[in-house]
């Protein structure tokens, strides 16, 4: 009676030991997947952030206006970015009205 019990004690180690191993390599291959995914998620958090954020947007076009007294752009660049920016900031704002 104990010789059945024994080996059925050792089939069920060496399965979850098996198991143990596939899952310990499954790690160790899918760890840089794994670390792709999630500076991705990272990434796409910040730029989420600074894309539906007033004051981002805000800084940006006082920015634009500095760059433009400098005269570093032309009018022409400046009311570019200007009406893109504005269209961001109205975006954002209508967003936030349907949460």
């Amino acid at each position: 009676m104990s010789v059945p019990y024994r080996h059925t004690t050792l089939l069920i180690f060496r399965l979850i030991h098996k198991e143990a191993d596939i899952f310990i390599l499954d790690d160790i291959l899918f760890a840089p997947i794994n670390g792709l995914i999630f500076v991705a998620k990272k990434i796409n958090d910040v730029v989420e952030k600074e894309t539906s954020d007033e004051g981002t947007v805000k800084e940006r076009l006082m920015a634009l206006q500095l760059r433009f007294e400098l005269d570093e752009i032309d009018e022409e660049e400046y009311d570019r970015e200007e009406d893109n920016l504005l269209r961001k900031l109205e975006q954002i704002r209508i967003d936030k009205q349907n949460r």
